[in-house]
């Protein structure tokens, strides 16, 4: 089933055939389907009444040309080089063998399939159209290429970023590469705006709060001997401090545009609607930690600067995220890789993380 999915991977919001094949193998189950009007993605409910506990995978993929040599690679120009066909599979194994004990669950466990994850909007769409209505808490995960099969990274807190993506759009004065004296350098502006904004991580932050900016597309220009008019760059911020993530914002702002000011340019900046940190629950999380060492080795792992629009969800209600290991070889490829490859047999673990944690929760919150 997993290679299915890797052969036929879906970019975010276009995953109508991936929704479809995942629909038609949980009414296969006899599992009801909820309609909570979304595009792409679906929810489905296996037991009944309260309380409600969520399971979350997310199903997109990427616009990348897979270079793996496999007989079910993908062909389409789309890759799940972030390992979202092993979530997905991972949450329909889960939902049989739920459904197998359904009568035994002490409450009702919302299967959700997020679209858009990777374009941080799916986590919102589900949340715009009521899929956390009468939910206690939500489990997810991410698999973890760095980590064996048969382990779990798990940590109370933070466990990944805030994500900040930036665009900075310049305006000049083009004119004669000759005679830049007429002209308001586009060129300088933004080079002179991407060096000053270093300072922000090296100079402006404390080494005890972990920071990352990265300036990853520059856009200027288009002949030798012309100074252009406009031009843009973009990037990403990322940061563990809810408090922080504001600061950063106003520092970028005032660099942004005390280096525009310098040259004479005009510029606007862009805010992209992203994560906030991944926030695992300070009571839940050590049940889950120590429920989890029952069929799985747990390790306490340090935050990641990766983001996750699953924080969306813990903002409104409390949630437990983990990284589940899907290869564990050294080398082994990152991801969002080309050739990032996930092992089969991580699959069991990934079911057994939400199984038995989907249990452990609907008992917690049935005897509150």
């Amino acid at each position: 089933m997993r290679h299915y999915i890797h052969q036929h991977p879906e970019i975010s919001e276009k995953e109508f055939e991936t929704t479809q094949f995942l629909k038609e193998n949980i009414e296969a189950l006899g599992i009801t389907i909820i309609d909570k009007g979304l595009k792409t993605g679906f929810i489905a409910e296996i037991g009944s009444g309260n309380p409600i506990i969520a399971l979350r995978a997310d199903i997109d993929a990427l616009p990348i040309q897979e270079k793996n040599d496999l007989p079910y690679a993908s062909q389409n120009g789309a890759m799940h080089a972030c390992g979202h066909d092993f979530h997905q599979t991972s949450l329909l194994g889960a939902a049989e063998k739920l459904k197998e004990i359904e009568e035994q669950l002490k409450g009702t466990v919302r299967l959700t399939f997020q679209p858009a994850e990777e374009v941080s909007k799916g986590a919102y769409h589900v949340i715009e159209q009521g899929g956390l209505e009468g939910v206690s808490a939500i489990i997810g995960y991410h698999n973890n290429p760095h980590l064996k099969p048969g382990q779990i990274g798990l940590r109370s807190k933070a466990i990944m970023a805030a994500v900040e993506k930036f665009t900075v759009t310049v305006e000049g004065v083009s004119g004669h590469a000759a005679r830049p004296e007429f002209g308001v350098d586009t060129v300088l502006a933004i080079t002179t705006m991407v060096n000053n904004l270093q300072a922000i991580v090296s100079r402006m932050t404390s080494p005890f709060e972990p920071t990352v900016l990265s300036v990853t597309h520059i856009d200027v220009g288009s002949t030798w001997n012309v100074l252009p008019q406009s031009g843009y760059f973009e990037g990403t911020i990322r940061s563990f401090d809810p408090q922080g993530r504001q600061t950063l914002r106003e520092r970028f702002e005032r660099i942004v545009t005390a280096s525009a000011e310098q040259f004479q340019a005009k510029v606007s900046i862009k805010w992209d609607q992203t994560p906030t940190v991944t926030y695992n629950d300070e009571t839940l999380t050590p049940l889950v930690f120590e429920h989890s060492k029952n069929f799985a080795q747990v390790i306490e792992i340090p935050p990641l600067t990766g983001g996750e629009d699953f924080a969306a969800y813990q903002e409104q209600i409390p949630g437990v995220f983990a990284l589940i290991g899907s290869n564990g070889d050294e080398g082994a490829p990152d991801l969002h890789h080309d050739t990032f490859m996930v092992k089969d047999q991580a699959l069991e673990t990934a079911v057994t993380y939400y199984v038995e944690n989907a249990k452990l929760l609907l008992n917690y919150f049935d005897m509150k």
